[in-house]
């Protein structure tokens, strides 16, 4: 986009290589931001009609980051990590909460935390009446465990009271969260979701239920986090194949999330998914005031571990952008096209030896890994 003559840039980026999957972009140029937007993208833009001009020669400058599954209910629940502190580690400026709030409680997430919030925060709205209620290394009860919190009207209720932050409904199924009761909960957690015309995002950990009752009933738009799991729960048979439920539901429109987490993402999974193709529509960090000491620390490091599998770094960045933007229905969001919001992330490839840990505490060791640079938000050089 060529700028006029009498255009005026709050913040001008110059020389970075550029990467916006949405428009299939990947040059060298510049990015300039007014008035909340991305003003111009292209060579040379004139210096200056900026107020503020950041060289960013050598680095990344990519859409705003966006954290499909994170748990930022902070001071409000134990799993909780606080925004802005997680925000300034990573470079994310979009986080979507995974439903650590439902609701009992989603009023004060929103009052306490994420309209005080600088980074953008939407939310999935947890099924269960008391959202994420007791996650800690001492204290570990699942919120579908009882029957009593799944309460469908209320859930409704909050849905559409706050239907400008929600994103969809959240449900976690599976032995440690729900122990016995099987899909119940995912079911009435899809009755909610289609009364509100809302997308769910389901949890799937240990059996029962099994990820073939699971995955069949998921729509499209669905998503599936931590979809790549070790064993019991993987994606992938024996042989290194994708599960046929797995290939269909990817066939009518079921969202793949990576959700990585504690306990939700295995290294030999995600080689045979990518061997076999299987990219994910998006890789998040399930960050949380467990994961956040690791495995997964945070979504660069996350990201990090696919720059080391071999995924291609546009397809990287599509994960952690516009994938994420579809699954939460905000096209307008994870794009640099002039006239979008003003959030852009910076980042560098540094070269240096790390080494990588899975959920089971495998390991790889490679050569580099994503480092952050600063972070734009509504236009303003934040970090």
């Amino acid at each position: 986009m060529a700028s006029s003559s009498d255009d005026r840039y709050d913040l001008l980026l110059t020389g970075g290589r550029i990467i916006d999957p949405s428009q299939s972009l990947d040059t060298v140029a510049d990015i300039a931001f007014a008035d909340g937007a991305v003003a111009a993208v292209g060579p040379d833009l004139p210096r200056e009609r900026a107020a503020e001009v950041r060289s960013v020669s050598g680095s990344l400058v990519t859409p705003g980051l966006i954290d499909l599954h994170t748990h930022v209910y902070w001071g409000g629940a134990s799993i909780g990590v606080d925004p802005e502190d997680y925000a300034r580690r990573c470079g994310t400026t979009t986080m979507i909460d995974a439903g650590t709030a439902g609701a009992g409680n989603f009023a004060g997430f929103r009052a306490h935390v994420i309209e005080p919030s600088t980074p953008r925060i939407l939310a999935y709205l947890n099924v269960s009446f008391a959202g994420i209620f007791a996650f800690s290394d001492l204290v570990m009860v699942g919120e579908c465990e009882d029957f009593r919190l799944l309460h469908p009207q209320a859930c409704l209720n909050v849905a559409r009271l706050h239907a400008d932050m929600l994103v969809g409904i959240k449900v976690r199924v599976g032995l440690r969260a729900s122990g016995s009761s099987g899909y119940a909960p995912l079911d009435i957690a899809l009755d909610v979701a289609e009364e509100a015309e809302l997308p769910v995002m389901c949890h799937l950990d240990w059996p029962p239920p099994s990820r073939r009752d699971v995955v069949s009933r998921l729509r499209p738009g669905d998503v599936l986090t931590h979809c790549f799991r070790p064993f019991p729960s993987a994606p992938i048979r024996f042989d290194g194949a994708v599960r046929d439920e797995i290939l269909e539901a990817r066939e009518r429109g079921v969202l793949f999330d990576i959700g990585h987490g504690m306990g939700s993402f295995g290294f030999t999974t995600a080689e045979r998914m990518l061997e076999n193709g299987f990219l994910p529509d998006a890789i998040s960090s399930d960050v949380h005031s467990l994961s956040i000491r690791g495995p997964a620390y945070d979504q660069l490091v996350t990201l990090s571990k696919f720059l080391h599998l071999g995924m291609d770094l546009s397809d990287i960045i599509a994960a952690s952008t516009t994938g994420p933007a579809r699954a939460v229905r905000h096209p307008e969001l994870g794009t640099l096209a002039p006239g979008s919001i003003a959030d852009a992330t910076v980042l560098e490839i540094r070269e240096e030896p790390v080494t990588f840990t899975d959920s089971l505490g495998e390991t790889r060791t490679g050569e580099k890994q994503f480092g952050l640079v600063g972070t734009v938000i509504a236009g303003n050089w934040w970090s």
